[in-house]
């Protein structure tokens, strides 16, 4: 029997969904307010520079539950299966004495192999990942927070997404649709509402050190904030949206970009009502942002109440505390909502790391610009609790930061990964003309250039230099073809590197398996 291994202190892994990276009050952001994760940043490390490595939340969950990057896990879409053989977060930390915990939800996709086809799992995207135990599963259903609202004497409707409509009273013609707050006063709200859940079974862990992942839906849609935060940012004073002239023109960048654009702006806002997103002007966008902020300052401020628990407890001294998000936002951005495609808003996301020892001290109050990635969280974690890192694992632990220092080797660039097949309705693959396996892209970025490859349609080359915002491709640009192909080559050469590395590193020969990772 193997040895028993105590666990050696608390873990707190936080995700919020849809969470762009300039969103921090810390790193100067004109309007947004977060005194939590400021508080938490001067106290530990912020990465300035980290991306997920997919899109949309199960893509991205996946990476940052595996250490994979997305061509190794392929779990490509929300509903696509996670493969059971890959190690999970969850399953390598119970190894450690931990029973990880979840409030909130995963978006795993189970594995059909072996399951009865009438197994209810397969009829959601929103399972629960391997290794963790569900204590608060919140998912699109809404059900358990909709359950405690009856239970206080709320009149709860049918359909629960009724529970986000706007209060009736304070919505004026002619208004921004996302302007009027919710019906549902702050304090009985989803967010603060998941956030007490876990203060109460935090409240009675005394007895060993706990994992507990804190998985909140907000800032994500729909964007109707509950008061004060529908109020706490004046639209006037939000910053414009990094797009072309119109439309048309951005469009014109790129055919799948061109597509997407068509789709969304023939669709509806992310609000409970359907509003026809193709009538949304300047003002109304304006109004889009400065509510998307307050939910922002409204996860922060229910994270503060978890926080502050632990502080009172004195378990913050003993926790290792990581928080994150799965995606961005474009926020208006290239004419986009949400998180699809290759541009930076999307898929640049927050990442601090609070480490509770005192060799961490030199590197508190930290703002690290290396480049990390949400494959790096899992090595971090199973570092500090002293496991070691599956081999298949893509990411590298961060404790070198942490611990105030650099290391040598680090990489210089990042990467992702987008598919935008449809396995059900075909959109894409009928729009563009492409197989299925053919709706994919890799980014290649760096601090100078950003590569974009397609499967099957033209690449794109961005110099970030010249055009921060991503509005210029040169990828047509006879001068600059020769730096294009080098990009390429680069990417190629990554994604040669990190192949599925789960056997690679052993041989068989006379004496048995022979491991060259020790």
């Amino acid at each position: 029997m193997a040895e028993s291994r105590a666990p050696r202190g608390n873990v707190l892994l936080v995700t919020f969904d849809q969470w762009r990276a300039d969103c921090i009050g810390a790193l100067g952001h004109p309007c947004v307010r977060t005194p939590t994760v400021d508080a938490l940043a001067a106290d530990g490390v912020l990465f300035g520079n980290h991306f997920t490595q997919a899109a949309p939340c199960g893509p991205a969950r996946a990476s940052l539950m595996t250490g994979l990057y997305l061509h190794n896990h392929r779990s490509l879409r929300n509903g696509t299966p996670l493969d059971r053989r890959h190690a999970t977060l969850g399953q390598e930390a119970r190894k450690a004495g931990y029973a990880p915990t979840l409030f909130g939800y995963t978006d795993t996709s189970a594995d059909p192999r072996g399951l009865d086809p009438a197994d209810p799992v397969l009829a959601t995207y929103e399972g629960v990942l391997p290794g963790f135990d569900a204590e608060l599963l919140l998912t699109e259903s809404l059900e358990p927070w909709a359950a405690w609202l009856r239970a206080k004497g709320y009149p709860v409707p049918e359909r629960l997404t009724d529970l986000y409509l706007p209060d009736p009273a304070r919505v004026r013609p002619g208004e921004a649709p996302t302007r009027a707050p919710m019906a549902m006063p702050v304090e009985d709200e989803i967010t603060f509402f998941l956030a007490d859940r876990a203060r109460d079974w935090l409240a009675v862990r005394h007895d060993r050190p706990w994992f507990l992942h804190l998985s909140f839906i907000r800032p994500h849609p729909p964007y109707i904030a509950p008061a004060p935060f529908d109020a706490l940012v004046d639209p006037a004073t939000v910053p414009a949206a990094v797009r072309a002239a119109d439309r048309d023109a951005e469009g014109r960048q790129h055919p799948w970009l061109a597509a997407q654009i068509a789709r969304q702006w023939a669709g509806n806002l992310p609000v409970v009502q359907p509003v026809p997103m193709a009538g949304m002007d300047e003002a109304a966008l304006a109004q889009l942002r400065a509510t998307y902020y307050g939910l922002v300052s409204l996860a922060d401020a229910a994270l503060g109440r978890v926080i502050a628990d632990l502080k009172a407890s004195g378990a913050y001294d003993d926790t290792l505390i990581v928080l994150t998000a799965d995606h961005g936002e474009h926020l208006g951005d290239h004419w986009l909502l949400g998180k699809d495609g290759y541009h930076d808003p999307a898929f640049h996301i927050p990442l601090i790391v609070r480490d509770p020892r005192a060799g961490a001290d030199a590197g508190r109050g930290r703002v690290v610009e290396a480049f990390t990635e949400a494959v790096d969280v899992m090595p971090t974690i199973l570092d500090w609790i002293g496991l070691p890192v599956p081999p298949a694992c893509d990411g590298r632990g961060l404790g070198a930061f942490l611990a105030g220092g650099t290391p040598a080797d680090w990489r210089d660039c990042v990467h992702w990964g987008y598919d935008f097949r449809d396995v059900r309705g075909g959109h894409f693959e009928q729009v563009l003309g492409l197989d299925p396996d053919r709706c994919g892209l890799l980014v290649h970025r760096d601090h100078r250039r950003k590569y974009v490859h397609f499967a099957g349609l033209p690449p794109l080359f961005f110099d970030l230099e010249q055009d921060p915002g991503e509005l210029a491709d040169i990828a047509g640009d006879p001068a600059r073809q020769g730096e294009m192909l080098a990009y390429a080559g680069r990417l190629l050469s990554w994604r040669m590197a990190h192949e599925d590395r789960t056997l690679s590193h052993y041989h068989l020969g006379p004496g048995g398996a022979m491991s060259n990772r020790g």
